[in-house]
């Protein structure tokens, strides 16, 4: 029964059964009047003209304001579900501004939140217009942050709208909503998300500040080319303040005023007072010139002086020259196994994310992030933005299918163990199970914020959670003890997700792969970048030198200990060992006189940096022997290969034996000298060409 029919029958209740009820005394409604609400869907079941909601609502209204049914309703919103919401009850204007502004803040937002409009609509009723002072966040019942964060975005957007329509600024229009404005992020060209404004008061020259915002509003730049040009702006804005004129006038600047100001970059400090990185200021430089070239191009500049150009000579800022003791950012491998011990605390306490997932998924997202950055190498951005589908196994080997967003190559592919298959295949049984949105479906790793514009996990959120994992760990020690044995603490700052990919390329280069292959596995354009994973700071390398150097034998394996000076001036490294002939060494290890046997040469001097290479050595000797034996090869052949096979194990014994009698402390500074060694050689060694001559040409007879 309806509500109506259901009271009437519970009132003659006592007077007969149901059936005698329905039989002869309920009668239907047949012509049903619509609520005096407007697009109520409720029927009129009273003699005001109120469906029965409605009718409690105006009930409840008019103890406190003695309104008519008729004037009541006229303000009313209609009956609302849990998903809707409706702005009748709001004046012409206002309802007029609150559509166009849920229109143009629908690109900025993953989801409408019904109940705060529905909130708001209530908070708002009486207002005039939301460009008014009285409609701001001191108008709300509730002081939310989602109420207020609502109310911002849609006054943002209208007070745009507005300018943009009437070509009237409102109170401050040198403070840009980066959102308004069409900013991009660096996520594909979507629209910008996050709120954010740019504050371009601090720039001191009028034609400037004209310059960026109309720059900002036409070109729709992205996130971080924006927030480098208005850093630029702000530096040359307060180099120009302190020139004669100060910068006013366009039209009056000088040569000297664009040299003054390219001094200025030269020497730009970061907020915390440090000199940014070359890189960066070149950056800075480039981003202010290329404004100032729009300018002219777009005849916002007309008025600027042909004199205010960039010389391209005398105009530049020189790369600094790498310090070599700086290179190496890569967390030890002791320190990374150490990690791998506390691998269940990771995604417990502090981890960043808004997204309510289950503690079980958050770890087991985050231990699979790490596992990644580990063992891959890859970017941060790169592990974030992994395909859903990014396993291929081919020939029995799997690869990782990757994007490298740096330089814009996609669809790579990374061999990798099948240990860390296996940790993405059980994330990837995992995530069917989680309740995400449809749009998020593309990527391994789903974003965990309502506010992300690129669908995958944030790189920023990787940085954050890992920092308060590492900072969470009771404790990690360093290689080595001090003085009184007790080993030293690690500094925890070094830890952060990119330096995992310097321990990537850090180990391939310890274990001797090859420059070219470690090129391939790092997806590096050129060489030379490669090749700064091998290099070796110059004070570690001759602590390496001074340590192997009084360790060094003969061919015979006896001790024939050697001064750092000799070590390096006066021998050459050959494949398996130093050689100190007096013309080998002059040739760079290129003129041997006994064709590289150096097993049988008085002026073989091999040291345990060599080990590996030696043994390697002898296994290929043996199964040369093998093969000549199986020539039927001159007995020669095979003795002279049996007598390098003994000589080299009679020198790889001996060595073996006094690194065994050495303490262990002792032993280990060995391994890590002969591992920096050899880690040089690998990254000095160039592969030949293979160059062959042709016959001069003949003479005419």
């Amino acid at each position: 029964m309806c509500v109506t029919h259901y009271g009437a029958w519970k009132y003659h209740a006592t007077k007969g059964t149901e059936e005698a009820w329905l039989r002869d005394r309920a009668q239907p409604f047949t012509d049903g009047l619509a609520c005096q609400v407007s697009a109520c869907p409720s029927p009129s079941y009273n003699s005001r003209g109120l469906c029965n909601y409605h009718a409690r609502q105006w009930s409840k209204d008019k103890r406190r304001n003695p309104l008519d049914a008729e004037q009541w309703a006229a303000q009313q919103s209609p009956y609302l579900a849990t998903h809707q919401f409706s702005l009748l009850p709001l004046p012409d204007l206002l309802r007029h501004e609150m559509l166009y502004g849920l229109q143009q803040t629908d690109a900025w937002i993953r989801s409408l939140e019904p109940h705060r409009l529905r909130n708001l609509v209530r908070d708002l009723t009486g207002a005039a217009t939301l460009l008014a002072e009285d409609t701001g966040p001191g108008r709300l019942a509730s002081a939310h942050a989602g109420a207020v964060r609502t109310l911002q975005r849609l006054r943002s957007a209208v007070r745009s709208g507005f300018e943009e329509f009437s070509g009237q600024p409102l109170a401050e229009p040198d403070v840009l909503d980066l959102r308004s404005i069409g900013l991009r992020t660096t996520a594909g060209g979507a629209p910008r998300r996050m709120p954010g404004t740019a504050d371009l008061r601090p720039i001191h020259q009028p034609w400037l500040r004209d310059l960026i915002r109309h720059w900002a509003l036409t070109s729709a730049p992205r996130t971080e080319v924006f927030s480098n040009t208005l850093r630029a702006v702000t530096i040359a804005s307060r180099t120009l303040a302190q020139r004669p004129g100060q910068g006013l006038d366009p039209a009056a600047l000088h040569f000297t005023d664009a040299s003054a100001i390219v001094d200025a970059f030269r020497v730009a400090l970061r907020r915390d007072g440090t000199l940014y990185r070359s890189s960066q200021r070149r950056t800075l430089l480039g981003c202010f010139f290329q404004l100032i070239d729009y300018g002219r191009r777009s005849g916002q500049l007309n008025t600027l002086a042909g004199a205010f150009t960039r010389h391209p000579v005398e105009h530049r800022i020189r790369l600094e020259e790498t310090d070599e003791d700086g290179i190496g950012k890569a967390v030890p491998e002791t320190v990374i196994r150490q990690l791998d011990t506390h691998l269940d605390s990771l995604g417990l306490g502090e981890v960043q994310g808004r997204r309510d997932l289950p503690p079980a998924d958050r770890q087991l997202l985050y231990q699979t992030v790490y596992i990644l950055l580990r063992d891959t190498g890859r970017r941060p951005l790169e592990i974030a933005a992994l395909p859903r589908d990014c396993l291929e196994t081919a020939h029995g080997q799997i690869s990782l299918i990757w994007n490298n967003h740096k330089r814009h190559r996609h669809r790579r592919r990374l061999p990798i163990t099948e240990t860390t298959a296996q940790a993405i295949r059980t994330w990837q049984a995992r995530r069917p199970h989680l309740q995400l949105p449809a749009a998020d479906d593309t990527y391994l790793f789903p974003a965990l914020s309502a506010y992300s514009s690129a669908g995958h996990l944030n790189a920023n959120y990787i940085s954050e959670t890992l920092r308060a994992w590492v900072d969470s760990l009771p404790a990690l020690h360093a290689e080595g003890v001090d003085a009184c044995g007790n080993p030293l603490p690690f500094d925890r700052t070094l830890i952060y997700p990119y330096a995992f990919r310097h321990s990537y390329a850090q180990r391939h280069a310890d274990a001797g792969t090859p420059v070219d292959v470690l090129r391939e596995l790092m997806d590096h354009r050129s060489i030379a970048m490669t090749q700064r994973y091998y290099q070796v700071s110059l004070k570690r390398k001759r602590a390496a030198v001074a340590t192997l150097s009084t360790h060094v034998v003969d061919r015979l394996g006896q001790p024939a200990p050697s001064t750092t000076a000799s070590y390096e001036l006066r021998s050459v490294a050959v494949p398996y060992g130093g050689c100190t002939e007096p013309s080998n060494v002059k040739a760079g290890g290129a003129s041997c006189p006994i064709r590289f046997q150096c097993a049988g040469c008085g002026f073989y001097r091999p040291d345990p940096s060599y080990l590996p290479a030696i043994e390697q050595h002898i296994n290929e000797l043996r199964a040369d022997r093998e093969t000549a034996q199986a020539m039927n090869a001159a007995t020669f052949v095979i003795t002279a290969l049996s007598d390098q096979i003994t000589a080299f194990e009679q020198a790889v014994t001996r060595m073996k034996t006094r690194l065994a009698a050495m303490p262990a402390h002792e032993r280990q500074e060995i391994e890590q000298a002969s591992t920096l060694l050899r880690r040089a050689r690998a990254a000095s060694h160039h592969t030949l060409l293979p160059l062959t001559t042709t016959d001069p040409p003949q003479s005419p007879s």
